[in-house]
C-alpha cells in the first residue's frame, strides 16, 4: 500500500473538505425547500430557542414590573401630596372669597347705614365658645370704640343679635338663636298690614327663629320679609331679619306664631357690625341768634322790672 493513503488523518481532511465544498455548493444552489437535516436543526435549535426564551421574558417582565410599582409608588406619593396641597388651596380660595364677598356686602351696607341716622362699627369675631355656639359671640371692639349695651349687630346678610355685655377692648353678643326667656326683640312684617310681634329664640327641630304673639286676624304669607319694627326703643327700624317659611295657631288659638329663616348665617361669622341708633330730637335747638330771640328776653326783662317797681310802690 502506498504512503498516501496510510496516512488516515490525511483521508479523513481530504473527506471533509470534499463534503464541506458539497455542502458550500449544496446550500449556495437556488432551492426553496429545506432538507430534512436543514429541518431537524431548526426546529432544535427554535424549540431551544422557545425553552430559554419563555423564562426570560417571564422574568424581564417580573423585575420590569417591579420596577413599574416602585414608579408608580413614588408617583403615587408625588400626586397625593400636590392633592392635598390643592385641597388646602381650595379651602383657602372658598374662604377668602366667602370673606371677600362678606366685607364688599358689609361695605355696601355700612355705605346705606351712613347715609341714614345710623352709626355702624365693624368688628371682628374673635371668641366663640362650643358649648354657647348658639348664643354667643365675642367681638374686639368695647366700650372704648363706643360699643354700648343692647346694640343691634348685623352682618351684610342681616340681623344676628345684640351687645350683652360690655368691656373697654371686647364685647359679647347675645344672638337670636339664643333660648333666654329674656332675649326678645320687637319685629314686624314689611308688608301694608301692620303685622307686630316678637322675635324669641330658635325652635330646636326646625332651625327657625320664633316670630310669636301675631295677632290671630292678621293675614301672614311664606316668603314675607320680616324686620325690626323700632318700637322697642333700642334697636333701629327696617334692620332685615329673614323671612316667613311656615306659620301656625298657637295652643289657645288667640295668637299666631311664625317661623322665619334667618337671613344670616348664624354659623359663619368673622366680621360683623355694630349698629348704633342715633337719638331722635324732640326738640329744635335754640339758636340764641335767632330772630326774636333777643326781643322776646328783653320783653320779659322789661316786664319783670316793672312789676318789681309796681310792687316797690305799694309797700311804700
Amino acid at each position: 500500500m502506498t504512503p498516501f493513503f496510510s496516512n488516515k488523518r490525511l483521508i479523513i481532511l481530504l473527506v471533509c473538505m470534499i463534503i464541506l465544498v458539497g455542502l458550500i455548493g449544496y446550500s449556495m444552489s437556488d432551492r426553496r425547500d429545506l432538507s430534512w437535516p436543514e429541518q431537524f436543526v431548526q426546529d432544535t435549535v427554535g424549540w431551544v430557542q422557545s425553552a430559554f426564551s419563555g423564562p426570560s421574558h417571564i422574568a424581564a417582565g417580573f423585575f420590569e414590573s417591579v420596577n413599574d410599582m416602585r414608579n408608580l409608588y413614588e408617583e403615587n406619593q408625588v400626586l397625593k401630596s400636590h392633592l392635598d396641597e390643592y385641597a388646602t388651596i381650595q379651602v383657602e380660595v372658598n374662604e377668602l372669597r366667602r370673606r371677600n364677598d362678606e366685607l364688599e356686602g358689609a361695605i355696601d351696607l355700612k355705605e346705606d347705614y351712613d347715609l341714614m341716622d345710623y352709626t355702624v362699627r365693624s368688628a371682628l369675631v374673635i371668641q366663640r365658645s362650643p358649648d354657647r355656639w348658639n348664643e354667643q359671640v365675642g367681638i374686639n371692639k368695647g366700650a372704648q370704640n363706643g360699643i354700648e349695651e343692647n346694640m343691634a349687630v348685623i352682618t351684610s346678610e342681616g340681623l344676628i343679635g345684640k351687645i350683652d355685655q360690655v368691656s373697654q377692648f371686647s364685647s359679647t353678643i347675645q344672638l337670636l338663636s339664643d333660648q333666654d326667656i329674656l332675649n326678645r326683640i320687637s319685629a314686624t312684617v314689611d308688608a301694608d298690614e301692620a303685622v307686630q310681634g316678637f322675635i324669641e329664640g330658635i325652635d330646636p327641630e326646625t332651625g327657625y327663629l320664633q316670630f310669636t304673639k301675631i295677632n290671630i286676624d292678621v293675614e301672614l304669607e311664606n316668603g314675607q320679609t320680616v324686620v325690626t319694627s323700632g318700637l322697642g326703643g333700642v334697636f333701629p327700624r327696617n334692620l332685615q331679619i329673614g323671612e316667613i317659611v311656615d306659620y301656625e295657631y298657637d295652643e289657645f288659638g288667640l295668637t299666631q306664631t311664625a317661623y322665619v329663616q334667618p337671613s344670616a348665617d348664624f354659623y359663619q361669622l368673622d366680621y360683623v357690625m355694630v349698629v348704633e341708633r342715633s337719638a331722635e330730637k324732640l326738640e329744635e335747638d335754640i339758636d340764641p341768634d335767632a330772630e326774636g330771640f333777643g326781643e322776646s328776653e328783653n320783653e320779659d326783662n322789661a316786664d319783670s322790672e316793672e312789676s318789681n317797681n309796681e310792687s316797690g310802690d305799694d309797700d311804700s
